[in-house]
């Protein structure tokens, strides 16, 4: 960050004990060359509500203000033989309309098909300990029921809605780190995504570990020096997965708007699958595609989207090479296409019942249960790629996301409303771009004068 003024700055010692107005002044003081005007912009985006917004203030640390993202929805959405309206928080031109564009194509030929495979979370307790590994072993058969027990004041509300502990096992890494071991524990969190329940279990169960370890009678001082390394959750759950398709005829592909019969459409459209399965380069990018819709939902219901992304692009590089993570099959005159993925998710706790807008979003998928969001953030995640893979493979990707731009760039250019309508006239059939679009507006102003 660079600093407009000309004096030596010094840290900000004690900045997050301050005021917000404290923090603004301090940091317009010393970042900002026009400082009134930089104290207005922060304030310019406070919610009207002070109870919204104290809320919202306490969602992070140090906040100055509100950082504003559009919420708009995808209509239309056929989802199990129900009708959908699906909000997505998200700024990128074109992410919402493409999934739209899906919905409605699919709305006729039987909609989209979800199913959740699993629902398991795991966590791990990881430490270091010297001795023979079947000592160890031992002993953690005879103490697992009792670590367990010991996470009872923790787990008994969730065990009452049918989640809880699993299972709990000791797993050997040593011939990846000397003297490493883990405790690997399995949830299932119900309606929770579960993170604080899950550390807060792992820590316990780390802490009754090395006390009984360090008292063990038959262990000598060198195997009762027991070190915990952490105890965290994973956010990588390859059991807690979940899937969704489309299929139709082959023939049903057929749409004036491919500019090419359905049968090659079908094989176009499979080909440029096994290009995201085999090339890197391409894998990354048709992936993007893909949480450009599972992290607008994500994010709209309050969710964890780098928790998502992290454990979907580790799933993606699950064999060793990194891979499009959608699939499409094309057998027997039926086209296919399909999405499975890990998926942790919840709908209640955090953000979910604490941002307003989340629980609005909640409220307008019906209060899904956490089974039935995991469905519907991945079925966006496959109309979201459907519409890229089929603008890919016809038109090209420019066409439509470009004219979605063309408002950002009218805005940036401060276009009038009547030159928006005739920038948007004009460009239904030309190229856009940046440069385009602002000597198109410069020459409607040259026009004028």
């Amino acid at each position: 960050m660079k600093n407009t003024s000309n004096q030596q700055l010094s840290p900000m010692s004690g900045f997050s004990k301050l005021s917000k107005f404290e923090k603004i002044d301090l940091v317009v003081k010393n970042f900002f060359s026009d400082s009134e005007a930089a104290r207005g912009q922060f304030k310019k985006y406070w919610h009207a509500d002070e109870t919204i917004q104290k809320t919202i203030d306490e969602f992070s640390e140090n906040t100055l203000t509100n950082f504003l993202f559009p919420l708009g929805v995808v209509p239309n959405i056929l989802l199990n033989g129900e009708l959908l309206c699906v909000p997505m928080v998200i700024e990128e031109s074109s992410v919402v309309a493409a999934s739209a564009r899906s919905a409605n194509f699919w709305l006729t030929r039987g909609g989209f098909h979800a199913e959740v495979i699993s629902t398991t979370k795991i966590g791990q307790v990881h430490f270091i300990w010297n001795g023979e590994t079947s000592k160890l072993c031992d002993l953690f058969n005879e103490i697992k029921d009792e670590l367990i027990t010991s996470t009872k004041s923790l787990t008994d509300n969730m065990e009452k809605r049918g989640g809880g502990i699993i299972s709990l096992n000791l797993i050997d890494r040593t011939l990846d780190e000397p003297g490493y071991y883990q405790l690997l524990a399995e949830f299932e969190t119900c309606d929770a995504m579960g993170a604080n329940f899950i550390n807060s279990i792992l820590e316990v169960i780390g802490r009754k570990f090395k006390e009984i370890v360090t008292t063990a009678k038959n262990f000598t001082d060198e195997e009762k020096d027991l070190q915990i390394i952490m105890a965290i959750l994973s956010n990588y759950t390859p059991n807690c997965r979940v899937k969704t398709y489309v299929e139709c005829d082959i023939s049903d592909l057929n749409d004036p708007s491919l500019g090419m019969s359905a049968e090659e459409f079908a094989e176009k459209f499979a080909r440029a699958i096994r290009i995201s399965k085999v090339d890197i380069t391409r894998a990354t990018t048709h992936n993007k595609g893909i949480f450009n819709g599972i992290d607008a939902v994500v994010v709209a219901t309050g969710n964890d989207y780098r928790a998502v992304e992290a454990c979907g692009h580790a799933y993606a590089a699950r064999d060793g090479q990194y891979r499009g993570l959608s699939d499409v099959s094309l057998e027997n005159g039926k086209f296919r296409f399909s999405l499975e993925m890990p998926l942790a998710i919840g709908t209640v706790g955090g953000l979910t019942s604490l941002h307003p807008l989340a629980r609005l979003s909640l409220n307008m998928l019906g209060r899904p249960k956490a089974p039935e969001l995991m469905q519907i953030v991945a079925t966006i995640g496959l109309a979201q790629n459907f519409a890229a893979v089929r603008s890919l493979i016809t038109s090209g990707i420019q066409k439509g996301h470009m004219k979605m731009h063309l408002m950002n760039i009218l805005n940036h250019l401060e276009a009038s409303e009547k030159e928006s309508e005739q920038a948007k006239k004009y460009f239904e059939n030309e190229v856009i771009s940046y440069k385009s679009v602002r000597e198109f507006v410069s020459g409607l102003r040259n026009y004028i004068k």
